[in-house]
């Protein structure tokens, strides 16, 4: 079932409650004014029939029934009778259309006055108090008149409800139709969006800014720009990824062809597979990087405790030998209790990332430059700062750095893939940690890792 259908059987069924809540209470309320109405004249009925009888002592019942059929109008199967305090009828002969029990007549006697039912007549029963003693009034009959309101309103009311709920149906549709068009035609506009047309957007309308329509298009287009962004993400990386692949691969089946055209001396031979091996060492780091970017994507839930001022002289000692004294670490302030410097991880991961900082580090500063490394622990962080006052970068270049595969201008000539510093942020994000980047151009870089 659509959510039109839906919206309209539902404010149909609403409506309908209501409405025949309504409708039921007024024929309730008008049944009971009914019958009030009818207890109340068949009591006038019975005053006057003990006024005109019983204080008239001289009138018959002849003369009384003569009264009643020329100035009386007579309710439908009225019955009038008069008894005495011993339950016996007087003065008015018994009426053989009903028969009153002597319980009743004694409640009448105790109660002064008792309403009740005698088949399909209504009834009132009086104590009347006389110089002559003391008499039970009965007025009896049939509220025909009222019944045939009761049906002609309760035809009425069943006319209205019916007519009432077909409105409301018609009403329930255009009111759903017209409510329910504008997500129609953001749906329409997000239909005709496809991988080829990612940068059409859904319009948003000019309704309120916290109008639910205009909040789900702007976080239609909010979807929009993520997917759109991560579909140039991947068409870069593939694109860049394809080319840093295509080119040591090149290079190695070239240097493979040229010693292969004609017979060479062993040095030439040397020389060749010295060539060909940096090439396809520089493919397997390149792959290598490739694949801990994957695993950023896919890594299982952290398991290791890790210790990050352990971690951090790990990294120090996993950096090449004859860098390594350039690597200058100091302490700040630590916390007395050293499980603060503890974080869950994964060892190898994270040690990658603070592997490819220093490396980075190293790589772009002078060969007699230090990089100066400190650690520290302030306001509940643990933080890694590494400096160097190397080749810098410039602010053009500072917002892509964290793409793969980009490389700024002036960092082309020394060798690279572009994939370390991206590949860090990655795996810090992953372990909850913050990478910040400062930089001068010509002046340095400083990169602070928190936790």
């Amino acid at each position: 079932m659509t959510i039109r259908n839906r919206l309209t059987w539902l404010f149909l069924g609403l409506v309908a409650v209501i409405l025949l809540g309504a409708m039921t209470t007024a024929f309730i309320l008008q049944v009971d004014y009914t019958h009030s109405e009818f207890h109340q004249r068949l009591r006038d009925r019975a005053e006057v029939t003990g006024y005109v009888f019983l204080e008239q002592d001289e009138l018959r019942a002849e003369a009384f029934r003569e009264f009643q059929r020329r100035y009386l109008r007579t309710l439908t199967g009225e019955v009038l009778q008069i008894y005495d305090r011993q339950l016996q009828p007087r003065f008015i002969e018994q009426d053989a259309r009903i028969q009153i029990p002597d319980n009743l007549l004694t409640r009448i006697l105790t109660q002064k006055e008792v309403y009740f039912d005698l088949g399909p007549r209504q009834a009132v029963g009086l104590f009347y108090h006389d110089n002559q003693g003391d008499f039970i009034i009965v007025a009896a009959a049939e509220n025909h008149s009222g019944r045939a309101r009761l049906e002609y309103l309760a035809g009425i009311l069943a006319a209205i409800f019916v007519g009432s709920l077909l409105v409301i149906y018609v009403a329930g549709r255009v009111f759903a139709g017209r409510a329910l068009a504008p997500i129609a035609a953001v749906n329409d506009q997000v239909d005709r969006i496809t991988t080829q047309d990612l940068h059409l957007r859904v319009t948003e309308g000019a309704g309120h800014e916290q109008d639910e329509l205009t909040r789900l298009a702007r976080t239609f287009n909010r979807m929009l720009e993520r997917v759109e962004e991560g579909f140039e993400a991947q068409r870069t990386f593939v694109s860049n990824a394809s080319h840093e692949l295509r080119t040591p691969l090149t290079a190695t089946i070239g240097e493979l062809q040229v010693l292969l055209s004609r017979e060479r001396t062993p040095a030439d031979y040397r020389a060749g597979g010295a060539s060909v091996l940096l090439e396809l060492q520089q493919l397997k780091l390149l792959i290598n990087h490739l694949l801990d970017l994957t695993q950023t994507t896919t890594a299982p839930a952290p398991t290791d405790e890790i210790r990050l001022d352990e971690l951090l002289w790990e990294a120090r000692e996993a950096v090449a030998p004859d860098q390594r004294r350039r690597v200058q670490i100091t302490l700040g302030e630590l916390p007395d209790d050293t499980a603060r410097l503890e974080i869950r991880g994964n060892r190898q991961l994270l040690g990658r990332a603070l592997t490819n900082l220093l490396d980075n580090a190293l790589k772009y500063s002078a060969p007699d430059q230090p990089v100066a490394v400190h650690f520290d622990y302030q306001a509940g962080k643990c933080r890694i700062r590494v400096e160097d006052r190397g080749i810098g970068i410039s602010e053009k270049s500072l917002p892509q750095i964290f793409q793969p595969f980009f490389r700024a201008d002036n960092a082309r000539s020394v060798g690279g893939h572009g994939v370390g510093l991206p590949l860090a942020r990655r795996i810090i994000e992953l372990h909850g940690g913050e990478l910040r980047i400062s930089s001068r151009l010509g002046e340095g870089t400083v990169v602070e890792v928190m936790f």
